[in-house]
C-alpha cells in the first residue's frame, strides 16, 4: 500500500493542504478497496477517509485500512467539506471529470488546485507484498505460456491463441490483466495489434503480449515466436531485437537513469538499422497500473530504485513485413535486477 506518509509530504511540496483521489488505481493504493473506480479517497493532514456507497459496506470493511463513510454524491461532498474548510485541496488532473469538479466548487469553500502524479509517485517503489502479488501474476502468465505455445501453429486464428491464453490466466485464478495482443505475419507491424480473425501461416513470426492480474497487481510479458521457418530478413529482426532487449536488462540496478536504458536500446537496433522501426518507448513501471512510472523513453529523468518493477520492452516494426516485439518484466534490487519473466525466448 501506498505510504501516506510519504503521500503527506509530496502534498506539502505540492503547496496543498488536502487531496481529492479519484483515480481508481490510486484509492486502490491508498485504501485497499478493490473497487476503486466506485470509491474517492481524501487525504488531509491528519486524517485519510474513504468514500464508497451503500453497495460496497461489507467489502468496504473488509478490505479498507481507512475509515469509510457510506455516502452518495451529493452527501459524500457534504461530508468532506467540513474536512476542507478554508484549505487548499489538490485533485487529480488527469483523472477528476470536468462534472466532477464542478460538483466539489459546488459543494467546498476551498481552493481546488489542480495536481500530478502525487500518489503515483509513492507508488514507484513496491512494497514486499507488492512484489509478491507481481512476481505470483508472472508465474501464472509463465505457467500459461508454456501450456499454449505448441498450439501457437499455422492454420490457427490469431482470436484462438488469445482466447487460450485468457482461459488459461483464469483458470489459474489470476483476471486478464489487459486486451491480448496476438499479431501475426503483417500485423506484427501493429505495435498493439490485438488478437484478429487472421488465420497464422507457414513463416509467420507472432507477437504475443499478455499478463495476469493478481490482487489488483500486474504482469506483463512479450514473446515473439516464430512458425515454421520465417525468411532471414525476419530472423535478422528478431535477433537485433533480442540484442538490444538483453543488454538494456543486463543494464538495469539501481541508480541508473531509465532514459539512458532507452538510449542503449535504441543506439543497438540503429546499428542495425532498425532506428526508425522502434515506435516506442523502452518500457514502463508495472503494478496496479499495467503502464505507470518509471518512464522507460527517450530523456527521461527517473532514476531506479531497489524496489521498483519495470518492463524492458523494445521492438521492430516494418509495415506490410511484420515485426518483433520482446519484453520482460524486471524488478530492481539492491545489488542489480532479477528477471520474473522465466518464458524461454526463441533462438532464431
Amino acid at each position: 500500500m501506498a505510504s501516506l506518509r510519504e503521500l503527506r509530504a509530496a502534498l506539502t511540496a505540492a503547496g496543498v493542504d488536502a487531496l481529492w483521489v479519484s483515480d481508481p488505481a490510486n484509492v486502490r493504493a491508498l485504501s485497499g478497496f478493490s473497487s476503486g473506480k466506485d470509491g474517492k479517497v481524501l487525504v488531509t493532514g491528519d486524517s485519510a477517509t474513504l468514500y464508497t456507497d451503500a453497495r460496497y459496506t461489507v467489502q468496504a470493511q473488509e478490505e479498507s485500512r481507512l475509515p469509510q463513510v457510506i455516502a452518495r454524491p451529493p452527501e459524500t461532498y457534504q461530508d468532506a467539506a467540513a474536512r476542507v474548510q478554508g484549505q487548499r485541496v489538490g485533485f487529480e488532473a488527469e483523472h477528476l471529470t470536468v462534472a466532477g469538479l464542478e460538483a466539489l466548487r459546488a459543494h467546498w469553500n476551498a481552493t481546488l488546485v489542480p495536481t500530478r502524479g502525487l500518489v503515483e509517485s509513492v507508488r514507484l517503489v513496491k512494497s514486499p507484498e507488492e512484489v509478491q502479488a507481481i512476481r505470483a501474476a508472472q508465474a501464472i502468465a509463465d505457467r500459461v505460456f508454456e501450456a499454449v505455445r505448441p498450439t501457437i501453429q499455422a492454420g490457427v486464428r490469431e482470436l484462438d491463441v488469445a482466447l487460450a491464453l485468457e482461459l488459461g490466466l483464469r483458470r489459474a485464478g489470476a483476471e486478464v490483466g489487459f486486451d491480448v495482443i496476438v499479431a501475426s505475419g503483417p500485423r506484427g507491424a501493429m505495435p498493439h495489434g490485438v488478437a484478429s480473425e487472421r488465420v497464422i501461416e507457414d513463416g509467420d513470426l507472432v507477437t504475443i503480449d499478455f499478463g495476469a492480474r493478481v490482487q489488483g497487481y500486474h504482469s506483463d510479458m512479450t514473446r515473439t515466436v516464430a512458425v515454421g521457418k520465417p525468411s532471414e530478413a525476419l530472423c535478422r529482426v528478431y535477433r537485433a531485437v533480442l540484442e538490444a532487449e538483453t543488454a538494456a536488462v543486463a543494464a538495469i540496478r539501481p541508480g541508473v537513469k531509465a532514459g539512458d536504458l532507452d538510449a542503449l536500446a535504441r543506439g543497438i537496433l540503429e546499428r542495425h538499422g532498425l532506428a526508425e522501426a522502434f515506435a516506442h518507448s523502452l518500457g514502463h513501471g508495472v503494478g496496479l497500473s499495467i503502464h505507470e512510472g518509471p518512464s522507460l523513453r527517450a530523456g527521461s529523468e527517473d532514476v531506479l530504485e531497489p524496489g521498483m518493477v519495470v518492463t524492458v520492452e523494445p521492438g521492430a516494426y516494418l509495415p506490410g513485413v511484420g515485426g518483433v516485439r520482446i519484453e520482460d518484466l524486471v524488478l530492481v534490487t539492491e545489488s542489480g535486477h532479477e528477471v520474473l519473466s522465466r518464458a524461454p525466448k526463441e533462438q532464431l
